[in-house]
Formats: structure tokens, C-alpha cells, sequence
């Protein structure tokens, strides 16, 4: 029952996308801080290599993080980063899919007295031409499409990290949002439908797994209000609900800290996470608790 052993991440394989800024910064640099082996991906070389050498150089933990280009929204580059894992470590123990975008945004919406809104008709048009099929199908593609093809692509390797260690069953943990469970749009019907075909992905790919006995378990987290570079990289109080337009202020008047978000990716990827499966985890600071979301 010792903190050291609940929550050991000595020796873990992890893969994080999206993993050189924001909240996937947060989560690799928690895992790599408690022992873990983490290879962050983006598109952008060079953000990932000066993010993994400020962590290497700064003495924070046992563990490490490797820098890893890879497009999650391209099945080539997948496979690429799929083979370097299989050639290198041979099995992998926790996969973080984090990688996403906001797409496109109608801020005519939280306005009632734009001009967009004047009557139905005019409304209608607003949100017709405001936005594309092609902008809704990138944001699909990253938010919701990429978590698909990822860990199908590196599944082989984590059934083989469950192998690795007795006891322990490897994890995916999707990132996803409060904005895919809250029923308002919040200026972004794409991004926030693409969460929650996100957070409905996780729960068909941990029964689908489960019900073929693969032992890799599919979580998520719904994070609520994070600086980042979809908001703001410093929110103070009176930006809080700037970012989460909500109907009711977000209780704890703040954003959500780097602690809060590694420490849940912990539980979820550690020894105390084993018997937890296709669950979602808000971690929000009460905001869906007082605005109205499905559950």
C-alpha cells in the first residue's frame, strides 16, 4: 500500500502525442518525473527536442523523454513511429493520445446581439458559411479519427507490456475534453462534437478490447479549463471563464494545474489504475458539475 509501489512507473515504455506543449507537456513531464521512459510526438522537430532536453537537463526524476516526429493524422508516419518503438523497446506500457486541435470557431454564437443573430434565416446562413466540410473533417481527424488509427497501430506492443510485467495490464488514455460533454457549443460545434465522438471511441475500444480478452485497458480524460496553446498561456482569474464559457462560473475559479492532470494520467497508467476500465475522468474544477452536460 505504499505510494512507491500503488503508483510505480519505474521501467515504463510511454508514448505521448502532441506531447512538446501544453497539456501533453504536463503528462510527459509528470510520468517521465516519477521513473517513466516517454516518447513525446508532434509534427515539429524542433519543439520536441528542446522540450525533451529542458527535462533531461533539469535532473527532475530517474526517467526520460525522446523526442519522436509523427503525424497522427497520417497512417505512414503512425507505422514509422509504431516500428521505431517495436525496433527499440519491444513493448510499450502506457499510450497518452493527446494530439488535437480547435478547428473552426463562430463567435457570432455567445454574441445575442451580433448581427449574425437576427433571425433564424440569417442565423442559419451565418453557421453555413462560417464554417466547411474540409475544416470539419481535419479537426475529426485529430481529435477523433488519430485515436483510432494510434493505438490500433501500437496494440500489439502494449498487450506486450501487460506480458512484461505480472499483475499490471498496459493503458491508452485518451485525452478528450469537458467540451465534448457539456451541451453547449462554446463557439465550436467541430471541436466539441469531435470530443465527444473522442470520449464515445474510448468506451467502444475498451469493450471491444475487453470482450477479445486483450489485456490493455482505454480510459480517458476530460480536462476543463488548462493553459495551453488553445487558450491562453498564462489564465488568470478573470480569464477563466473567457475560456470556459460556461452558463455557471467554473467553482474553483482557476484553471487546472500540471499536478492535476499528470497525477490523474498516473493513477489511470500506474498499479492503482489496473482495475479501472472505459471510464472517463473529468478533471475540471466542478464546471460540468453546474453547466449542462450528458451525464
Amino acid at each position: 500500500m505504499r505510494l512507491d509501489k500503488l503508483f510505480d512507473l519505474q521501467g515504463r515504455i510511454a508514448l505521448v502525442t502532441g506531447g512538446g506543449t501544453g497539456i501533453g507537456w504536463m503528462i510527459a513531464e509528470g510520468l517521465a518525473a516519477n521513473g517513466a521512459k516517454v516518447y513525446i510526438t508532434g509534427r515539429r522537430k524542433e519543439v520536441l527536442e528542446k522540450a525533451a532536453a529542458s527535462f533531461n537537463q533539469s535532473n527532475q526524476g530517474n526517467g526520460s523523454i525522446v523526442p519522436m516526429v509523427m503525424d497522427v493524422t497520417d497512417r505512414k508516419s503512425i507505422s514509422a513511429g509504431q516500428e521505431v518503438i517495436a525496433s527499440k523497446e519491444g513493448r510499450l506500457h502506457i499510450m497518452v493520445n493527446n494530439a488535437g486541435q480547435t478547428g473552426p470557431v463562430s463567435k457570432f454564437l455567445e454574441d445575442p446581439n451580433a448581427p449574425e443573430q437576427k433571425d433564424p434565416e440569417t442565423l442559419g446562413r451565418a453557421m453555413f458559411n462560417n464554417e466547411s466540410f474540409e475544416e470539419w473533417t481535419g479537426i475529426y481527424s485529430i481529435n477523433a479519427f488519430s485515436i483510432y488509427f494510434v493505438t490500433t497501430a501500437f496494440l500489439g506492443l502494449l498487450a506486450k507490456g501487460s506480458a512484461d510485467i505480472p499483475g499490471y495490464t498496459s493503458s491508452v488514455i485518451n485525452i478528450t475534453s469537458i467540451s465534448g460533454i457539456i451541451k453547449l457549443s462554446q463557439n465550436h460545434f467541430g471541436y466539441n462534437s469531435s470530443k465527444a465522438a473522442a470520449s464515445h471511441l474510448t468506451k467502444m475500444l475498451a469493450t471491444e478490447l475487453a470482450l477479445k480478452k486483450i489485456p490493455v485497458r482505454v480510459c480517458s480524460i476530460a480536462p476543463g479549463v488548462y493553459e495551453s496553446g488553445m487558450t491562453y498561456d498564462k489564465i488568470t482569474e478573470d480569464k477563466v471563464d473567457i475560456v470556459g464559457k460556461g452558463l455557471i462560473p467554473v467553482p474553483e475559479r482557476r484553471p487546472g494545474s500540471a499536478q492535476e492532470i499528470a497525477g490523474t494520467v498516473i493513477y489511470l497508467a500506474s498499479p492503482a489504475g489496473c482495475y479501472t476500465n472505459g471510464q472517463e475522468i473529468a478533471v475540471d474544477g466542478g464546471y460540468t458539475a453546474v453547466n449542462p452536460s450528458v451525464r
